[in-house]
């Protein structure tokens, strides 16, 4: 029996749909390559007067996960807080004196490093911070640990593999992915909420001890502080350069300027930590400072000893020095292991 063409219209469509049902069937039960993870971005304030270009590396973005990682990996027992304390802005404290350590350098405070552009460490010497992590774990004067066994023990661990596919996408822990992790935290330790930040914002006032502090801080015939601690315009209150501040007559080498925020936090003071008080760092600057060959340019009163400050003028240094103390100290409290 012969079709009409409108019946053979309708078969023809029949089978077209029938094919396609088939390939849709087909397709749906292909596998479909998994979407890569994303983990939650972590945005980094931007506090006033701080600079707008910061070491986030490319291949090590922030993220929520990855930050809370390197949170939990940083309180762990043997790890980075056990030297690094939150009530020292994230530095050793009273214990970081030369004799303590045995070692010649002090530690550094470990806040707003996000904007540290020139390298770690009081020479600069470390590029970056995925670096020092791997750094402070192998130096045999700090963590000194081997960082394979690390990654055993974390990947052996109830809750660690979970945490880094969190972050990373996978259960499979390597040291890489540990120095990410803890860079990741330690670029959120953003402190910008003191009084001088309130200041700067319009909060509160300073009281006229702290004002004429500040004008000291900030002039070449007052304390001159600000060529290497910044200032206003500079909030992270260090050029993150080195100097040699006339500590000694012999002294040939340069240390980093250290940031000054919560410095009331961070005795003791210089490299070696020789000063114990925050009183003795004033009066080198007024009168123990230095000569040699070796001094920077920027130590414009060397010749007379220092910036020779009076007494009531050390007192107002040092209460506006006291205005760049933040205490909401962020972090866990918590060290144990998960």
């Amino acid at each position: 029996m012969r079709l009409t063409s409108l019946q053979a219209g309708h078969q023809g469509m029949r089978q077209s749909l029938f094919v396609a049902l088939i390939l849709l069937v087909f397709v749906s039960c292909k596998p479909q390559p998994e979407e890569p993870y994303q983990p939650t971005p972590y945005e980094l304030p931007s506090p006033l007067f701080f600079p707008t270009t910061n070491n986030i590396p490319e291949d090590n973005p922030m993220t929520k996960e990855g930050v809370e990682l390197g949170n939990v990996l940083f309180f762990e027992e043997g790890s980075c807080a056990s030297c690094h304390h939150q009530e020292h802005s994230y530095e050793l404290g009273p214990e970081g004196t030369l004799e303590h350590l045995g070692t010649q350098h002090t530690m550094l405070p470990l806040i707003n490093i996000a904007w540290n552009t020139t390298g770690l460490g009081w020479k600069c010497q470390v590029p970056t911070l995925e670096e020092m992590v791997y750094a402070a774990y192998t130096d045999p004067t700090e963590i000194n640990a081997d960082t394979s066994e690390v990654v055993k023990r974390l990947q052996q661990s109830e809750n660690y593999p979970e945490l880094f596919k969190k972050a990373f996408g996978t259960e499979e822990i390597t040291f890489v992915l540990v120095e990410k992790a803890i860079a990741q935290y330690v670029r959120s330790l953003v402190f910008a909420d003191s009084k001088f930040d309130r200041y700067l914002r319009g909060e509160e006032q300073l009281t006229q001890d702290e004002l004429n502090g500040y004008l000291l801080f900030t002039t070449e015939n007052g304390a001159d502080c600000f060529h290497c601690h910044g200032g206003g315009a500079n909030a992270l209150f260090t050029t993150n350069l080195r100097y040699n501040n006339g500590l000694d007559a012999n002294g040939q080498e340069e240390f980093k300027a250290p940031t000054l925020r919560n410095i009331a936090l961070t005795a003791p003071y210089m490299h070696d930590g020789r000063f114990s008080t925050l009183d003795e760092v004033i009066n080198f600057y007024s009168e123990g400072v230095q000569y040699s060959e070796q001094i920077s340019p920027l130590m414009h009163h060397v010749m007379q000893g220092g910036v020779q400050l009076t007494d009531q003028e050390k007192q107002q240094l040092k209460a506006f020095l006291y205005t760049l103390t933040d205490t909401s100290l962020r972090g866990r409290n918590d060290r144990s292991i998960p």
